[in-house]
């Protein structure tokens, strides 16, 4: 509060700033150490109001206003509460129809408070004024309902507020449609859910303004001015009004600290903030991070406050728009029934008489074409959620209810939605309890775990539409062909249940997984199959982005993993459904190409069984008989033979029979020694999933880091690359690229001249080449600093080793990497690009000078050491 006597002093001195300005940094001080020693959130909020009522009330006084104008404040101020940084409204209310009486003492008020730094709205208006602006916007009015005199004539204030009444403007019903219609507009603008990895603490749906939107409209039409009055309106329960309060709180004390943190009126909590509130909240590190916790709370809160803003909100529409409308009630079975466009229990012990019914309200509601719940049957179903025990899960009937849920047609992923909210779903299974709200603090995953894997859920529903068989063809194809879509559903709910536990999330996974079938009596080879793709279901991504999938030797292994067509089949839509649910920007035409090329050669093994597989050997001839046909007619077998002899065998086992002949040809053709580059076109109906950029240059070094570095400053992201040196001393090179959107580049021939003449450039540099192109680290990067990881391994056979990199994605990273291989005098002879997010894993296949794998263990750290060391110096 104001300090009387050192106020007193400053005054004396003739100095009003000095006077109020010392007063103001005295309790900024005072309120952040309160804050630091716990004291109650609400007493600050409140205190600070109180203050800023002081200090206000204080300039009017010295400044000399007359009695015929008012400081007012209004909005959150007005309500009595204010945060560090909040805008101070004020509303200055006179009689003045001309408004020029005043103006000499307004313009020193304000000029004051902006002197301060004071983050102050303001308006200066006549009564008529107010209502002027008032009936012409819902956000003027609404401000106006919330109203305390600083200074000046109370009944200025008194005559607004008889003006501002529902039965004088803004109907009760007016207005809360209009502030329904701005809430879903809000929602829209935030992401739709309460989960946005940076939520607005405000703003977001479960955020501080859906609480006030509620209070806006019941207090309009009960006609009160405090929550504490509306409790005998039966507008909350008991339980609602509680967790109110305490979501209130915790959003309160996360806004007030981010306002002290960033001395601004910041209410995004960014991911920088996030560690810092969770520790200066107590959070600690132990199996899971303490951003972890601090967010699973955070998440876990406005999820509720959405869903009390969501019950209370249908409540009021029904109290104040719908009234005594009568509705039509139609008649479901003895426990539920449909009045007007929302399900309903037919009486008030539905549930603690037929506790079942929990689950089969679910049913109806995928089966029904209904709005939704009404809300006095969503609390019931909240009261009634503790009946869900040990017993309740091990009864037939209720395991078949939840069985039967997965088997419905539609509406599957709102019911698993609502189910999630009203708090039925994490009880049933516990171990689904866990994960709800548990967010992952990384950006690779977009979504807290329980949002993706409901996501997964629906990204698997979705194929049977057309839209989503357009874009995922195959994916479709195979869940289509399903019948027993339900096993595949209930898996995608277990994929990633193991989270959080401090361990291999797949395998923990996969007992909850053994233990689910086996409680709801699942046929053995059933359980089994669920149990697999939930310990497998990474599998087939990290095979076709990690490994060699045109080795057969690699098929084979990943066939004999899978086992059978219907495990494949299943894995498959997994994946594809896991990847988009992750981060649908991780998907592109490369990824999907690459899935697809695994999926088909992975059945062709299957088809041929284990006593069949295709070798090497085989794969070479086919190759080269197949290339060589479509040769015919355009090059002799001389001309193919004198080039294809200076070919090893990766070559003719890694390219397609297409691609062998597309180079051939263009070699043969070429008659300057200059280096040569090739652009396949892609077009639209093409099955390629990127633009090959083909290279061919007599062996220098730094050519792999050159050519890295030319698509980077071209924007291309590569996504693969295939190098083969030939034993007449010429490098071939094949980049697979995407452009900045993620797809293969258009066909433009004035485009692809711009990419060979940049390679052409910078390839004329290699005898001094020794810079990389770098960027500046982007914002969201520095808060998720990726450590470079490597591991260096040597596969059963073949000539070559495996060097994987895991880092953060950046320009210049692959020239970086590139130049390091030639100072220590190691060859790339493949390449698995692969960005997850701002993260990328690749891995390299690598050989010396000799085209021998890397046995040296000193040369192997030392590669590896200089890969990390240089890669992190760069952040």
């Amino acid at each position: 509060m104001l300090q009387t006597q050192r106020i007193q002093q400053n005054l004396a001195d003739g100095n009003l700033l000095a006077a109020l300005n010392t007063e103001l940094q005295h309790h900024q001080q005072q309120q952040e150490q309160q804050f630091r020693d716990g004291v109650d959130i609400r007493t600050l909020i409140s205190e600070r109001a109180h203050f800023f009522d002081q200090l206000l009330a204080l300039a009017w006084q010295q400044l000399g206003f007359p009695d015929d104008i008012s400081l007012i404040a209004v909005g959150g101020y007005g309500r009595g509460e204010l945060h560090p940084q909040s805008d101070i409204d004020l509303l200055l209310l006179h009689g003045d129809k001309k408004g020029n009486r005043h103006r000499e003492l307004i313009e020193q008020f304000l000029q004051l408070l902006w002197d301060l730094k004071l983050n102050v709205g303001h308006s200066v208006r006549t009564l008529k004024e107010c209502i002027q602006h008032a009936k012409q916007d819902i956000t003027v009015a609404t401000s106006l309902m919330e109203t305390r005199t600083i200074a000046g004539d109370e009944s200025w204030r008194q005559q607004l507020q008889e003006q501002m009444a529902p039965g004088k403007l803004w109907p009760a019903a007016d207005f809360f449609m209009a502030k329904r219609d701005e809430q879903i507009a809000r929602h829209q603008r935030h992401g739709i859910n309460e989960y946005d990895l940076e939520p607005n603490v405000k703003k977001s749906p479960g955020g501080l303004r859906d609480i006030q939107t509620i209070m806006w409209v019941a207090k309009r039409y009960y006609k009160v001015e405090s929550r504490e009055q509306l409790r005998s309106k039966a507008l909350f329960s008991d339980s609602e009004y509680r967790a109110l309060q305490e979501g209130e709180e915790l959003l309160w004390r996360v806004r007030f600290a981010l306002h002290n943190l960033t001395g601004r009126p910041q209410e995004v909590l960014h991911f920088d903030r996030q560690r810092q509130l969770a520790e200066l909240f107590g959070y600690q590190d132990n199996e899971r991070l303490a951003v972890e916790q601090f967010m699973q709370d955070y998440y876990r809160t406005v999820m509720q406050l959405r869903l009390i803003n969501e019950v209370v909100m249908r409540h009021l529409q029904e109290t104040i728009v719908d009234g005594n409308k009568q509705k039509a009630i139609t008649s479901i079975d003895d426990c539920f029934q449909v009045r007007g466009k929302l399900l309903e229990t037919t009486h008030k012990k539905v549930f603690s008489e037929h506790p079942s019914a929990l689950l089969e309200v679910f049913i109806h509601l995928s089966k029904l074409d209904v709005d939704g719940i009404r809300p006095t049957t969503v609390r019931q179903i909240q009261a009634h959620s503790h009946l869900i025990d040990d017993k309740f899960r091990s009864q037939p009937r209720n395991q078949q209810l939840f069985m039967e849920l997965f088997r419905q047609p539609y509406g599957l992923s709102t019911t698993l939605q609502r189910m999630t909210r009203y708090g039925i779903l994490g009880t049933y299974l516990p171990e689904f309890g866990q994960i709800i709200g548990q967010m992952q603090h990384d950006l690779f995953h977009i979504y807290p775990v329980d949002v993706h894997t409901l996501q997964v859920v629906k990204n698997i529903r979705r194929l049977s539409r057309d839209k989503a068989a357009e874009q995922f063809p195959l994916a479709a194809e195979l869940y289509r062909a399903m019948d027993d879509k339900e096993l595949l559903l209930i898996t995608a709910l277990y994929h990633d249940i193991g989270k959080g536990r401090g361990g291999n999330h797949s395998l923990l996974g996969a007992v909850d997984m053994r233990e689910f079938a086996n409680r709801h009596s699942l046929a053995e080879s059933d359980g089994d199959m669920m149990v697999w793709l939930v310990e497998s279901h990474l599998l087939m991504s990290r095979t076709s982005q990690k490994e060699d999938i045109s080795d057969p030797e690699v098929i084979n292994k990943f066939a004999s993993k899978v086992g059978s067509q219907r495990y494949l089949d299943m894995l498959y839509v997994l994946t594809v459904a896991d990847v988009n649910a992750t981060n649908p920007e991780l998907w592109n035409s490369w990824k999907a190409s690459l899935m697809n090329q695994l999926y088909h050669e992975t059945s062709r093994a299957l088809a041929r069984g284990k006593d069949d597989t295709l070798d090497q050997q085989q794969r070479i001839a086919d190759n080269r008989a197949q290339a060589l046909q479509k040769l015919h007619g355009k090059l002799s077998e001389e001309q193919v033979s004198i080039l294809w002899n200076t070919l090893g065998d990766d070559y003719f086992l890694r390219e397609t029979a297409t691609d062998i002949a597309w180079h051939t040809e263009a070699i043969q053709q070429y008659d300057n020694d200059q280096p040569m580059v090739l652009i396949k076109s892609v077009d639209s109906s093409a099955t390629e999933g990127a633009t090959q950029i083909f290279i061919r240059i007599r062996d220098r070094d730094n050519s792999f880091a050159a050519m890295a570095a030319a698509l980077d400053q071209l924007g291309l992201n590569i996504q693969g690359a295939r190098l083969y040196n030939s034993s007449d001393n010429y490098t071939l090179d094949t980049f697979y690229v995407l452009d900045h959107n993620h797809q293969p580049i258009t066909s433009d021939p004035e485009h692809y001249r711009r990419i060979r003449e940049t390679i052409l450039t910078e390839l004329q540099l290699l005898d001094s080449y020794s810079e990389v192109v770098s960027r500046r680290t982007s914002r969201r990067l520095k808060q998720f600093p990726v450590a470079t990881t490597t591991k260096l391994s040597q596969p059963p056979s073949g000539d070559y080793s495996i060097l994987e990199v895991t880092t953060a994605d950046r320009s210049g990273l692959l020239a970086l990497i590139g130049r390091i291989f030639v100072e220590l005098g190691i060859r790339v002879q493949n390449a698995k690009i692969s960005t997850l997010g701002e993260r990328v894993e690749d891995v390299f296949y690598i050989s010396d000078l000799n085209n021998q794998p890397i046995t040296d263990p000193e040369l192997g750290e030392l590669l590896q050491q200089n890969i990390r060391q240089r890669i992190d110096s760069q952040i």
